[in-house]
C-alpha cells in the first residue's frame, strides 16, 4: 500500500505590491505518494518556484496548508519547520549552492555533521563514489565543472536519505549532455532509495521522465499532464 508523503490542500499565496495585493498562487491542491516523481512546469512567473517553496516549508501560504511526512507545516514555527526539513527534505538548486570554502567531501558531510551522525565521512564518501566523483573528494567547487558541482549537490541532497527531494531547475545551468547525465542520476537515486522527487523545470525531457506533471499559468493549476 502506497504511503502519502506530501499533501497540499487549497494553497494560496498573496503578497503586497505597489498596485495592491498580488495573488501568486491560487487555491492549489495535490497529493504525492512515497517514491512518486512530479514535474512542475509553466512559463516564468507562473508560480512554480513559489509552489516549491511552500511545499518544502521554506515559505508560508496565505491560505491552505501542507502536510509533509505527517507534519502539518502551517501549524509549526520556523524552527520547527527547519527541523522537519532537516529530517525529511533534500534540495538541489540550479546554482548548486555549494560552500566554496569546503571541498566536495566536506560539502556532502556538512548536513550529516549537523545531524550529529557519526558516519558522516564514510557516508559522504560512499555517495560521492556513487555519483562518479570518488577521485574528486578533496577538490573545491572552483576546481569542478558545472556538472561535477551538480553531482556534489545531488550527493549532498541524498546524504540524509530524505523522504522528499525538491529540485529547482536542476539542469538549468548545464549543457544538454551533462543535463541528461544529471537527470539519469536523479532518477536512479529516486528508484534506489524510493525518494519522492518534486522538480521545477523548463527542460521538457526531464519533465517527461517524471511519473506526473502539472502545469501552472498565472498561479493557477491549469492541467495535469501525463508523461
Amino acid at each position: 500500500m502506497s504511503e502519502c508523503i506530501l499533501t497540499a490542500h487549497h494553497l494560496s499565496k498573496v503578497v503586497p505590491s505597489a498596485e495592491g495585493e498580488l495573488t501568486i498562487l491560487h487555491d492549489l491542491s495535490l497529493q504525492l505518494q512515497r517514491g512518486d516523481s512530479l514535474a512542475i512546469v509553466g512559463s516564468s512567473g507562473s508560480g512554480k518556484s513559489t509552489l516549491l517553496g511552500l511545499l518544502a516549508g521554506l515559505d508560508q501560504p496565505s491560505g491552505g496548508g501542507v502536510v509533509l511526512a505527517g507534519h502539518h507545516l502551517d501549524n509549526l514555527d520556523e524552527d520547527q519547520r527547519a527541523r522537519v526539513r532537516a529530517t525529511h527534505v533534500g534540495f538541489v538548486f540550479q546554482s548548486f549552492q555549494l560552500l566554496d570554502s569546503l571541498n566536495a567531501l566536506e560539502n556532502v558531510m556538512l548536513p550529516l555533521e549537523l545531524e550529529g551522525r557519526g558516519d558522516a565521512r564514510p557516508r559522504a564518501r560512499e555517495l560521492l563514489e556513487r555519483v562518479g566523483l570518488g577521485q574528486r573528494l578533496t577538490h573545491y567547487p572552483r576546481q569542478l565543472s558545472g556538472g561535477e558541482q551538480q553531482r556534489v549537490a545531488i550527493a549532498r541532497a541524498f546524504a540524509a536519505e530524505p523522504d522528499v527531494l525538491f529540485a529547482d531547475e536542476p539542469t538549468g545551468n548545464l549543457d544538454s549532455a551533462t543535463g541528461e547525465r544529471i537527470s539519469d542520476l536523479l532518477f536512479e537515486l529516486n528508484r534506489e532509495r524510493h525518494t519522492t522527487l518534486v522538480l521545477v523545470t523548463h527542460d521538457e525531457r526531464l519533465a517527461h521522465r517524471c511519473q506526473r506533471q502539472i502545469r501552472l499559468e498565472n498561479g493557477h493549476l491549469i492541467e495535469h499532464l501525463e508523461p
